[in-house]
């Protein structure tokens, strides 16, 4: 029962995504000229190729960010339910928090934050 019911709920997001994809494309305006396939850079005209490399750092930099914005939010619910959790919940959020502190300390000491 539980198989089927799974199986009927992913047939139907799928059916439904391509079905609203298909019909979008049908049903868009479409109007192509060479100033919509340019890249938008501020309304200042591109010079040059506009597909250009970039350093490694960036990506990093942004990932880094990301990911200590995502553990950040991790200590919402647990500020909900703090008082329920006794003090195995505030040692197990120390611990998560101090695993946080190695881990910035150690993009620290690589040089991952510094931006160059």
């Amino acid at each position: 029962m539980n198989f089927t019911l799974f199986v009927t709920a992913l047939l139907t997001g799928v059916s439904f995504v391509a079905v609203v994809t298909i019909l979008a494309k049908l049903i868009a305006p479409r109007s192509f000229n060479e100033q919509k396939e340019e890249a938008y850079e501020c309304g200042i005209p591109t010079r040059g190729r506009s597909w250009m490399q970039f350093r490694v750092g960036y990506y990093l930099f942004a990932i880094l960010f990301l990911m200590f914005d995502v553990e950040t939010m991790f200590l919402f619910p647990w500020a909900v339910v703090m008082r329920s959790l006794g003090p195995a919940g505030l040692v197990s959020v120390l611990f998560f928090l101090f695993i946080l502190v190695l881990g910035l300390a150690y993009a620290w000491r690589k040089g991952a934050l510094k931006w160059q």
